[in-house]
């Protein structure tokens, strides 16, 4: 699962529309159009398909971990606010990880002011039983002893169970 389909599949699963796609990247430091929205949210294509990557670039934006990061960081301001920086803070931003998919769990789980037990309930609601040992390896730090590497199955049952939970209510 790439990065422009987590676009997709968050997209719909909160119910963001292309306007509010603008301001949060604008809100998370990065500068999009309308047009840049729609290619970023365009499907990838498929091992399969015949086009070269020349017609690729010209309908679809990839989206890399840092305008992902840029969007999720945009996401935590829209619902939670700026957080006014502490002077002890250094103000340079954390390096994006490599797995984009623990990234992802981590910023949802801020900005929707998450608990433990809402996220078990999530993927419970996408399909998957989850230990709270497990989901805690995931949140945590990369590099941490405990770390694990969050899978494209694990993220992508989140976030079908983001969008039975937000999309039914």
């Amino acid at each position: 699962m790439d990065n422009n389909d987590i676009l997709i599949r968050l997209r719909y699963a909160l119910d963001i529309k292309n306007k509010d796609m603008i301001e949060i990247f604008k809100l998370g430091g990065l500068e999009v159009t309308k047009e840049e929205v729609l290619k970023i949210l365009t499907k990838s294509k498929d091992e399969y398909d015949d086009l070269d990557e020349a017609e690729e670039t010209e309908y679809q934006i990839k989206c890399n971990n840092k305008m992902l990061a840029s969007f999720l960081n945009g996401f935590i301001t829209l619902k939670r606010g700026k957080q006014e920086s502490k002077p002890e803070q250094s103000s340079s931003p954390e390096p994006p990880e490599k797995s984009a998919n623990n990234m992802l769990l981590k910023k949802l789980k801020v900005a929707l002011q998450l608990t433990t037990e809402d996220m078990l309930d999530i993927l419970d609601d996408g399909g998957i039983a989850v230990s709270k040992g497990e989901l805690g390896a995931i949140l945590r730090k990369e590099g941490h002893r405990n770390y694990k590497v969050c899978g494209d199955n694990f993220a992508r049952k989140f976030l079908k169970g983001l969008a039975v939970r937000y999309r039914a209510s």
